[in-house]
């Protein structure tokens, strides 16, 4: 099992120097110059082309592209993500304010998918052809089909505009005002949760029909176990491990549709933070918003991975 982690964490750490490769690269062919829209911004009566210079200088620019990425590298070796050359602050502080507030509603969201996702799933499965069945699989396939962007505009239409019961955009901190958050939440977290909430029900109803037809599962209906015991105890263990893939890709389906729902709701998490650094072409902020979303994707996975054996006895790993 030692080695097994050790492998795995080597491959994680080879794949998040692949992905700070790929963005930082990406990003230099990005059209747009950083540095005149921060010379548009602040200094545009006097920019002269020596001013240019010495700011291409001073943020490093004027630099190789291998010699900027190998600085950059040894900046993030250091725990130091850069300089915002637009709002003239550390990356470290932006991505600061705005982590908190994707993972709080990406931990919600997540959370109640797999409360969500799985029961539905089991029930589905359980009452193949009949009402029930039929009910959860609606809800799932609605929930796969529907944008998550237009899901977030039908909910501030409803519940927003018209019944006014809830803000339509914003954010309140818990630690201020627990009330207003829970309020302000609510749409965000419900628009990140159908999509990973209805693939894991769907995933878990296909595994489920898949186990509870073994002949294991025969076995314990023919000693006069119950159902609660022959589902809970027998059935739904071994039906996990592709539910828990599932799960583990859902993490960054959650980030991605972070971008959408923080740009309609208005709040500044990672999400906004990079749309907005994107289009302004600030390149150490988009850099730095995506490599801590795939550290944060790359060892979520590695967990899921490593979680295998413990969800099913029948994995064993060999030293």
């Amino acid at each position: 099992m030692t080695s097994l982690i050790f492998r795995r964490l080597i491959q994680s750490i080879m794949v998040v120097f692949l992905v700070s490769i790929m963005v930082f690269f990406v990003m230099r062919f990005l059209p747009g110059d950083p540095v005149l829209v921060y010379v548009s911004q602040n200094e545009v009566s006097f920019a002269t082309p020596e001013r240019i210079a010495e700011i291409r200088h001073k943020f490093g620019l004027d630099k190789p592209v291998i010699v900027q990425y190998l600085y950059w590298l040894g900046d993030i070796v250091r725990g130091n993500l850069g300089h915002s050359i637009i709002n003239n602050t550390t990356v470290n502080e932006e991505i600061g304010r705005a982590l908190p507030k994707t993972m709080f509603l990406g931990s919600c969201s997540f959370t109640l998918s797999i409360l969500l996702g799985i029961p539905l799933g089991i029930i589905a499965a359980i009452r193949r052809g009949k009402w029930a069945d039929t009910f959860c699989t609606l809800v799932a396939n609605l929930g796969v089909t529907a944008p998550v962007f237009w899901v977030g505009i039908v909910l501030i239409l409803i519940f927003g505009y018209y019944l006014k019961w809830l803000p339509i955009s914003g954010w309140v901190s818990p630690t201020e005002n627990f009330g207003q958050s829970l309020l302000h939440i609510i749409m965000p977290v419900l628009c990140l949760t159908v999509y990973p909430m209805a693939a894991v029900a769907r995933q878990t109803r296909s595994s489920m029909l898949e186990v509870i037809r073994q002949d294991y599962i025969r076995t314990a209906w023919a000693k006069g176990l119950n159902e609660r015991q022959v589902i809970l105890k027998h059935a739904v263990r071994n039906a996990l491990i592709p539910v828990i893939t599932l799960i583990g890709i859902n993490i960054r389906q959650i980030f991605g549709g972070a971008v959408l729902i923080e740009t309609v709701f208005s709040i500044y998490g990672m999400g906004k933070l990079s749309v907005d650094a994107l289009f302004s072409s600030d390149y150490a902020i988009v850099q730095g918003v995506i490599l801590v979303i795939g550290v944060v994707v790359v060892f979520s996975n590695l967990i899921v991975d490593l979680s295998y054996g413990w969800i099913d006895p029948r994995i064993r790993y060999d030293d």
